[in-house]
């Protein structure tokens, strides 16, 4: 069943490789033109959205690190949606890759905080107003709680698209091998299995756009 989510080679090129190369290729780059093509326009629209209801929140410092989400969330988004089609592998999946872009974001996140807030970052630990006794049991919950921050990224991810594509692989393989011996039944399973496609589909999306939130979150917190 986890055999779809080990790492494979064809003709001694690691698939991962053409999995992480491929979403660079399906998006046009603008050019310095009047008018764009259907394409770009709606390429620039939902980035721009998406910086817009992302970046409203957050002073015009961090608005530096719009160009890097903004590619974060396609590219993540364009990695969920193609592990979905059938023969194809999802890099995101895999725990060692969601942790290579958490680490880095989260660490950036406490490097900034620290180097132009370093005295709200610090008070971010302690609470205010928390009695005597309680400041250095506070003080060590809320450092374990940094530090479990990009865990929880990457872990987040992967478990959430590793859960679906388990799901769509076992109701599959239950429909088809039910198909002969009770039809009606497989029937319902194919229904159950379409229904779980699309879920699938908006989770690579959710996902995606969770992953990418939580570091504005966090970028905030400094």
């Amino acid at each position: 069943v986890f055999d779809q989510f080990s790492i494979t080679s064809f003709l001694g090129i690691p698939l991962i490789a053409l999995a992480l190369t491929l979403p660079w290729i399906l998006y046009p780059t603008p050019q310095n033109r009047c008018m764009n093509n259907r394409l770009l326009t709606l390429q620039s629209w939902f980035i721009r959205q998406f910086t817009h209801q992302l970046f409203l929140p957050i002073n015009q410092g961090g608005h530096k690190w719009a160009l890097l989400l903004a590619s974060v969330l396609i590219f993540l988004i364009t990695l969920n949606l193609l592990g979905i089609l059938p023969y194809t592998f999802t890099p995101t999946t895999q725990l060692s890759m969601n942790m290579g872009f958490a680490i880095p974001l989260w660490l950036a996140t406490i490097l900034i905080g620290a180097r132009y807030q370093p005295t709200h970052t610090l008070a971010h630990l302690l609470p205010v107003g928390t009695p005597a006794p309680l400041i250095p049991i506070l003080i060590m919950i809320e450092t374990i709680s940094l530090f479990i921050r990009p865990i929880a990224l990457g872990v987040r991810l992967t478990a959430n698209l590793t859960a679906g594509h388990l799901l769509i692989q076992l109701i599959s393989t239950a429909a088809f091998h039910m198909f002969f011996m009770m039809p009606t039944v497989a029937t319902l399973t194919m229904i159950l299995l379409l229904l779980l496609s699309v879920l699938e589909l908006a989770v690579a999306v959710i996902q995606a756009y969770v992953f990418v939130l939580l570091v504005s979150l966090y970028l905030q917190d400094p």
